[in-house]
């Protein structure tokens, strides 16, 4: 029996120091000595997806070229930003929504009957690229 508690209380204690390639190098090790089982056990452990447990596995077992073992972290701050922080992306995302948007007007929480291609194209007319 795998002891999944073990794991996460390993890998809460240790995430902190670990960038993107040791947190999955990490992982992979875990479900190495769990055996059977163990990348299932190690991804409802730690939260980290079972394809990224099996790209480490294979980097630990060197089958993976070094090449692509070396682009394997990215650097600090990169990805896409976070909606909140973009400028003027809920007033852009409102606009774009128009009256089809319904809730409590004091709320934050809103929605819309509009479907994700109607806001796409919406988007788009006022010269967005379609994302926010």
């Amino acid at each position: 029996m795998i002891d999944v508690e073990a794991i996460k209380l390993r890998y809460d204690s240790i995430r902190p120091l670990l960038d993107e390639r040791g947190r999955r190098r990490f992982a992979a090790a875990e479900a190495l000595s769990a055996g059977w089982g163990g990348i299932a056990a190690v991804s409802a452990a730690t939260g980290i997806a079972r394809s990224t447990i099996g790209y480490g596995l294979r980097e630990l077992r060197g089958t993976v070229p070094d090449t692509a073992a070396l682009s394997g972290v990215r650097r600090k701050g990169a990805g896409r930003k976070p909606f909140a922080d973009r400028p003027d992306a809920r007033q852009r995302s409102g606009k774009a929504c128009g009256a089809a948007t319904r809730g409590d007007p004091m709320s934050p929480l809103k929605w819309t009957s509009k479907s994700l291609r109607n806001l796409a194209s919406g988007l788009r007319a006022m010269g967005s690229s379609g994302w926010l």
